[in-house]
């Protein structure tokens, strides 16, 4: 095969990702986008209407996790990630690896909890509902790095490197749900990491960190792989529309790239954030030990004070 397709795709790429930030929604994407903003939204105000804080840093980044996912479905980019490999490649990277930790940031199950009423009365309502889930044996299940690391590699390898990823990519509902399945496993698998929502799996900070570096090789084996390849390894995307003047193969390597480069990113971000999470868990337990002390030398003085008293009285 001919590769002088490399310089001409490199070339092409930025021009094609230019193009593809024109509007172009995908109207099940644009709804649930839409009405996830609406709803976290009005967790928002109701929280400020009652005169409870909340911080408007996880307010941004909810805002932005979700604006993510709508700049690659629901822009002209989703179109070309249907025939360009390296395109399809950054929606996976984005719907997997950077929306689902911005909108983890945002806390979006804490402020459900302390924004929706309870039912009271012995009745099971959303927030009762919400909290069953979140304490259920299915949520310890999915959150344990047992099945998110697994499931995390084989989303990658499993998918790509087998018909599953042709077939799904040949309707568009076949295609809505392995984006909507790309976006799950990366919230189950950051969740337990990174997430401040509560949770049944929730390891200490160290952990955490082994957890991450568990699954984040992986990503740059699977772009190396692709980068590596002598012919193209996934049929949707071996015949590029001549149009675009793109040799398949270049561009594959370029969606290895991709993968392989953008594995660092989540990385670096996690990592800041773990580090700003476990200063403040050590500040909240420093202070709490502070505040027992505090209680601890104050009974003491009590005590002292009564046996002094005592004495004085005994004296009389």
């Amino acid at each position: 095969m001919d590769h002088s397709g490399h310089g001409m795709h490199t070339d092409l790429l930025p021009f094609t990702l230019g193009r593809g930030l024109q509007w172009s929604a995908d109207p099940f994407f644009l709804v649930a986008c839409l009405a996830g903003l609406g709803l976290y939204g009005w967790g928002v105000v109701r929280l400020r209407r009652r005169g409870d804080a909340w911080s408007a840093g996880r307010t941004v980044s909810f805002v932005v996790g979700v604006l993510t996912i709508m700049l690659v479905m629901c822009t002209r980019l989703n179109d070309y990630g249907m025939v360009m490999f390296s395109v399809h490649m950054v929606q996976h990277m984005v719907i997997s690896m950077l929306s689902p930790i911005l909108i983890l940031l945002g806390a979006p199950m804490t402020l459900a909890l302390r924004a929706l009423p309870a039912a009271g009365g012995g009745r099971k309502g959303p927030r009762e509902l919400l909290l069953m889930l979140l304490h259920s044996r299915y949520m310890r299940i999915i959150t344990h790095p047992a099945f998110t690391i697994p499931l995390f590699i084989a989303s990658l390898y499993a998918l790509y490197f087998s018909p599953l990823f042709d077939f799904l990519m040949g309707s568009k509902v076949g295609h809505i749900a392995m984006m909507v399945h790309f976006l799950a496993v990366g919230v189950v698998f950051f969740w337990p990491i990174i997430g401040v929502d509560p949770g049944p799996h929730r390891p200490g900070h160290l952990m955490r960190m082994l957890e991450l570096f568990a699954g984040m090789p992986f990503h740059a084996f699977f772009g190396i792989a692709l980068m590596m390849a002598s012919e193209p390894m996934v049929d949707t995307f071996r015949e590029t529309p001549a149009s675009l003047g793109i040799d398949a193969l270049s561009d594959q390597s370029a969606a290895g790239g991709i993968a392989w480069a953008f594995s660092e990113i989540p990385s670096v971000l996690v990592l800041i954030a773990l580090l700003f999470q476990w200063y403040g868990s050590e500040q909240r337990q420093a202070k709490r030990k502070d505040r027992a002390a505090d209680r601890d030398g104050d009974k003491e003085l009590e005590a002292y004070n009564a046996y002094l008293a005592s004495l004085n009285t005994r004296g009389r």
